[in-house]
């Protein structure tokens, strides 16, 4: 299957997920390219929309490779690639400064605008568009299980199975929608992967996070 673009992959997703409807779900997607789909599923499903800051970590010469990935915390995940590899540590040492710096501008950039929601004791369901090697994801994953959510859920359009293997291993619940033997990039499975930028993400949180406020304000008036 072709998606036409990310956001009839999201509408199946929420299909698939509805069963979470009502329990004021929290959807973490991960910037940029799966925060429209995040919204569209947590519009979906009545839930909280926000971001999980992830970076993956790039091979030598091999921007696309991920060889592990980071978290805002500093944590890092290495992958089977960084052994295969043999990557010398004062490279890793650079790349995970590098991608700090990154995950580091992107919440200036965000968190004026959205301050992080608080994951622990929520239904947390975690969207991407595609997931290749799983690290960044598994980093995600796990920094957020340390924060003791009631449920951790993946949401996916696309991942190679023995990605999803390891995956399952860290979640409480996988939901992917297409998982090809053969994969070469995410990007081959969407008709329209167009490239989402910063300023559509700050658009889309701004907007999510006014229409819970005034979700709120009109519970309390209820009241």
């Amino acid at each position: 299957m072709l998606f036409q673009n990310r956001e009839q992959a999201a509408r199946l997703l929420a299909e698939k997920l509805i069963k979470y409807k009502g329990q004021n779900p929290l959807v973490l997607a991960v910037p940029r390219g799966a925060v429209p789909m995040g919204k569209i599923i947590a519009d979906a499903l009545d839930g909280e929309l926000d971001v999980v800051l992830v970076r993956k970590l790039r091979a030598p010469n091999q921007p696309e490779l991920a060889i592990g990935s980071i978290d805002e915390t500093g944590h890092v995940y290495l992958g089977e690639y960084a052994r295969v590899l043999r990557i010398p540590e004062e490279y890793l040492e650079a790349e995970k400064q590098r991608q700090l710096e990154t995950l580091r501008k992107r919440r200036s950039l965000y968190t004026p605008v959205h301050p992080p929601i608080d994951p622990a004791h929520r239904i947390v369901i975690v969207v991407d568009d595609g997931i290749a090697t799983g690290s960044t994801v598994i980093a995600a994953l796990r920094a957020l299980r340390a924060k003791n959510p009631a449920k951790l859920i993946v949401a996916t359009a696309v991942a190679p199975p023995e990605t999803l293997q390891r995956i399952e291993e860290e979640a409480d619940e996988v939901v992917c929608l297409q998982t090809p033997t053969f994969f070469y990039a995410i990007g081959e499975f969407f008709q329209d992967f167009s490239q989402v930028s910063d300023e559509e993400v700050i658009a889309i949180l701004k907007q999510s996070r006014t229409r819970s406020e005034s979700g709120e304000s009109q519970g309390q008036g209820n009241k």
